[in-house]
């Protein structure tokens, strides 16, 4: 193949690459972030779609859990609508407090120390894994609720598909995802305020009756096995159905994608998802009692309401029906949006800590975390195929992580409100409401745990307990190379106390020029421009030194503008273009604006190269003793990405070694 050929190739790929994914996002504009931010409303499809959609599956399982005693529906459901509130009352004092997202991993670090956010962190990971796996598994139920029989074994593929369908709208771009979807959330809204509103009015006829069966089976059961038998099967139940506040959190941890002012946004935005889940979670459990609806094999509760109600209506009530069951379904596919807007962020949040490899923390080109929309759907793949599509194990592997960040974000909150309630005039309803919140999680925590270890919860433990264990060992990597490194840092002060020649040489672009590729002015950089001296003696005139301002999730974590990061690196280089005029050469520095360090450095070299014709470009990269698949994990190796790119354009590139024992 030719050159022309190859170039029409790449050419191609580029075009269809860009179709799929869009193009590349403008970041020098800005006002780009606040382009990509959500308002109130957009926020609640995005996020509170996953606490809402819970509704599909959470009362479901407690109603199936009370062991024929349905009349404890009522309390269920009364029970479930506090439990809501008070959940995302203490997630709204998270949302005050912390205002730049990370929700209960930023909650746990802060709060409680590393090691306490960092479980946190990985309770949040495979809990949001698993949110995209039990939405999408939620959503082919349902669907699939209306099939023949024999269509049943073609429910994983179509799940599996729709996960790669989201992957996709997710490295396009969040906003743009969610205002796809949007129809979907408004056409769910329109269907279950009927289905609650007509289930509600049906049902009343028959209220006298119902509170007579209620004080009828309250007195025959507390006769029979006492208040604590009874309050067992109530709790049961109660814990069992904690997959309905999964979800809650979503805002909290995806704070960054909301317009400003963030906090009344995120606020707004948490009252939206309480209000509509705690109506329709409460309000599902109690139609199942006034309609009195009975589990039928291979349907969910949801589309056995739907036909009891709308079925004396004919052939226009089983449209209604269908489009009802078709929407709740479609909704716990909008659900799995908050896993691929949520795990990503926490992950590199992760990533900025050094829990997770770095280049989790890097954006796309489409200011999406790639890397991390990726791994996460690759993941709920493996989940899905794995437990080859059972709603029963997923919801227990679901809900177990979720109660443990809950658990830790409620105790951490709790316990600096009682530090700074008197300093900071916070009254003690408030911590009454927050040491509830905890009291009511770890409780549904423990009851879940006990009940359903042996039916799949032991696989959320042991998967969340291999994510901690290497999230600590990248962390001791880092730190042990870090620690490796800091006998460079040495070399700065020596370096410049060096004498300062008298007269640096005069610019000529036609000489010989080396480009050094520099990350910030520290020990590394000066050990490369002092080992291109030592290897090639006398023979560069010039020293150019360039540098990326890598925009990712530091950045945002931060607070800081692109404008300010351009700044610091620019102050960098300028100490790079001093330092080598002391040692008597012509200087200069160039810079860059990427989200990607390869993509921008390759650019920016191949620019100067043409400026300076007899160049050659200087690199770093750590070398280790071994050469082991995980350190090239852990270091994206951008140097030798670099090497190949400007090779190919004909660009001498020298990679400098820097060992690493």
């Amino acid at each position: 193949m030719g050159d022309a050929d190859e170039a029409e190739a790449k050419s191609l790929g580029q075009r269809i690459k860009r179709r799929i994914f869009g193009a590349p996002r403008d970041i020098r504009d800005p006002g780009v972030f606040h382009k990509l931010a959500l308002i109130p409303f957009l926020a609640w499809i995005g996020l509170g779609a996953d606490g809402l959609s819970s509704s599909a599956y959470g009362p479901e399982e407690a109603f199936r859990n009370l062991s024929g005693h349905t009349y404890l529906a009522l309390f269920i459901g009364i029970a479930t609508a506090v439990t809501v509130f008070i959940i995302s009352y203490t997630y709204s004092r998270i949302i005050e407090r912390f205002p730049q997202g990370g929700g209960g991993y930023i909650v746990a670090t802060k709060l409680l120390g590393e090691k306490a956010g960092l479980v946190s962190g990985s309770a949040l990971v495979v809990d949001y894994i698993l949110t995209i796996a039990v939405s999408v598994e939620s959503c082919a139920d349902a669907v699939f609720s209306y099939c023949p029989p024999d269509w049943q074994t073609y429910k994983v593929p179509v799940a599996v598909f729709l996960i790669m369908v989201l992957i996709v709208l997710n490295i396009r771009g969040v906003k743009e995802s969610i205002t796809i979807l949007m129809p979907i959330f408004l056409v769910f809204l329109a269907a279950h305020v009927l289905l609650l509103s007509f289930g509600l009015v049906k049902g009343a006829a028959g209220a006298a009756a119902l509170a007579q069966s209620t004080r009828s089976g309250l007195a025959s059961d507390l006769s029979a096995m006492g208040f604590v038998g009874l309050m067992s099967i109530f709790l049961r139940a109660y814990s069992l159905g904690g997959g309905t506040y999964t979800g809650i959190e979503a805002v909290s941890n995806g704070m960054q994608i909301l317009r400003e002012p963030k906090v009344r946004n995120g606020k707004k935005t948490m009252a939206y998802m309480a209000s509509s889940l705690a109506i329709t979670a409460g309000g599902l459990v109690v139609c199942y009692l006034l309609v009195r609806i009975s589990p039928e094999h291979g349907r969910t509760l949801n589309a056995t309401l739907a036909d009891a109600l709308y079925g004396p209506w004919g052939g226009a009530g089983k449209t209604v029906a269908l489009v009802t069951i078709l929407s709740e379904g479609a909704l716990l596919f909008v659900a799995a949006q908050a896993g691929f807007i949520d795990a990503p962020r926490v992950m590199a949040n992760m990533a900025v800590d050094s829990w997770l490899p770095r280049r989790f923390a890097d954006f796309s080109e489409r200011l999406t975390m790639r890397n991390g929309i990726l791994i996460i759907g690759g993941a709920a793949i493996a989940i899905l195929v794995y437990t080859k599509g059972s709603i029963s194990a997923l919801v227990v592997m679901y809900s177990i992580n979720v109660f443990l960040t809950f658990s830790l974000s409620e105790f951490a909150m709790t316990r600096h409100f009682l530090k700074v309630r008197k300093a900071e005039r916070i009254k003690l309803r408030s911590i009454a409401i927050q040491g509830a919140g905890f009291v009511l999680c770890v409780l549904i925590l423990c009851l879940t745990v006990y009940e359903k270890f042996l039916d799949g919860g032991w696989l959320t433990v042991l998967i969340t307990g291999l994510l901690i264990a290497a999230c600590l060992g990248t962390r001791r990597h880092y730190r042990g190379v870090k620690q490796a490194l800091r006998s460079l840092e040495s070399l700065v002060p020596a370096a410049e106390m060096e004498p300062r020649k008298s007269s640096p040489r005069k610019k000529d672009s036609h000489a010989m020029t080396a480009i050094q590729l520099v990350s910030g002015y520290n020990g590394m950089g000066i050990h490369s421009f002092l080992q291109i001296q030592s290897s090639f003696p006398g023979l560069y005139r010039n020293f150019v030194f360039a540098s990326v301002a890598v925009v990712n999730q530091e950045l945002l974590k931060t607070g800081e503008s692109v404008a300010e990061l351009a700044a610091e690196v620019d102050a960098s280089l300028a100490r790079y273009v001093d330092l080598a005029r002391r040692y008597g050469y012509w200087s200069e520095a160039h810079s860059a604006i990427g989200t990607n360090v390869q993509d921008a450095a390759s650019e920016l070299c191949n620019a100067l190269s043409y400026d300076f014709p007899r160049s050659t470009v200087f690199s770093g990269n750590l070398i280790f003793s071994r050469d082991r698949f995980i350190y090239r994990l852990l270091h994206n190796e951008s140097a030798f990405t670099i090497q190949r790119r400007l090779q190919w354009e004909g660009i001498t590139n020298v990679v400098l070694p820097i060992r690493v024992r």
